[in-house]
C-alpha cells in the first residue's frame, strides 16, 4: 500500500513539473504577447522613411526648376538671289544651326555646328564668293546664314566675336563690312558667350528673308 502511495505521489509531482514547464513555454508567452499591432521599431523605421521622402521631394523640386527662354536678339537679311539651289543650301544650314545651345562661358563655331557642306547631305552648287570671285560651289549661300548670325550675336551684351572674316566684295544682302564669310576648316565665324546664362539659336527662312533669333535661357 505504501509503495502504491509513493508511486502516485511521484506521478503527481512529475505531472506538476510538466505542467509548470508547459505553462512557462506556451501560456506565459501567449499572455505577454502584444494586444495590438503596435511596434515601436517599425513605427520609427516608417517615420524615417517619411522624413527621407520629404527631403527627396524637396531636392527634386529644386532640381527640376523650369528654365525660361526669352528672345534677346533678332536679325534678318533679304534673299536677293532666289536661285533654288542657293535657297536649298540656306535652309539645310539653318536646320543645322537651329536649337544650338551656346552655354555660359563657351564658344560657338559656325563651321563646327554646320559642318562641311556635301552633296550627300543635300547641298547643291550655287553662287559663292571665293577669293573675291563669284563661283559655283557646293553649299553656296552659307555665308548669308553666318552673316545673319554674326549681326544677331554682336548685338548681345556679354558676347564677344572671336573670329570673323569679310568677303572683300559687295554681297548684296548686307552693307560691306557687316558680313561674315565662312569656308569649312579655313574661315570660321566664332563668338564667346561670356554671360552667366546660356544662349539658344534659331535660324530659318521666312518671307524671303534669312532670319536668326537668339534666346536667353535662365
Amino acid at each position: 500500500m505504501k509503495n502504491n502511495t509513493k508511486w502516485i505521489i511521484g506521478i503527481v509531482a512529475l505531472l506538476a513539473i510538466i505542467g509548470i514547464i508547459v505553462y512557462f513555454l506556451f501560456f506565459r508567452n501567449a499572455s505577454t504577447a502584444p494586444e495590438s499591432d503596435y511596434n515601436p521599431s517599425r513605427i520609427s523605421y516608417n517615420t524615417t522613411l517619411a522624413e527621407n521622402n520629404n527631403i527627396n521631394n524637396s531636392i527634386d523640386l529644386n532640381n527640376t526648376k523650369t528654365k525660361t527662354e526669352s528672345k534677346i536678339s533678332s536679325f534678318s537679311t533679304p534673299l536677293v538671289d532666289d536661285n533654288k539651289n542657293r535657297v536649298t543650301n540656306i535652309k539645310i544650314t539653318c536646320s543645322r544651326i537651329s536649337d544650338t545651345i551656346v552655354k555660359a562661358h563657351e564658344e560657338f563655331s559656325f563651321c563646327e555646328v554646320a559642318g562641311q557642306p556635301s552633296s550627300e547631305d543635300g547641298y547643291k552648287e550655287a553662287h559663292a564668293i571665293v577669293d573675291g570671285e563669284v563661283v559655283n560651289a557646293i553649299g553656296g549661300g552659307n555665308c548669308q546664314v553666318s552673316t545673319t548670325i554674326y549681326n544677331a550675336a554682336k548685338a548681345i551684351d556679354g558676347v564677344e566675336i572671336t573670329e570673323r572674316h569679310e568677303h572683300g566684295k559687295d554681297v548684296g544682302y548686307i552693307e560691306m563690312g557687316k558680313d561674315a564669310t565662312v569656308a569649312y576648316d579655313y574661315l570660321d565665324l566664332k563668338f564667346e558667350n561670356n554671360n552667366d546664362f546660356d544662349l539658344k539659336l534659331q535660324a530659318y527662312v521666312k518671307d524671303n528673308k534669312v532670319c536668326v533669333d537668339i534666346y536667353k535661357i535662365a
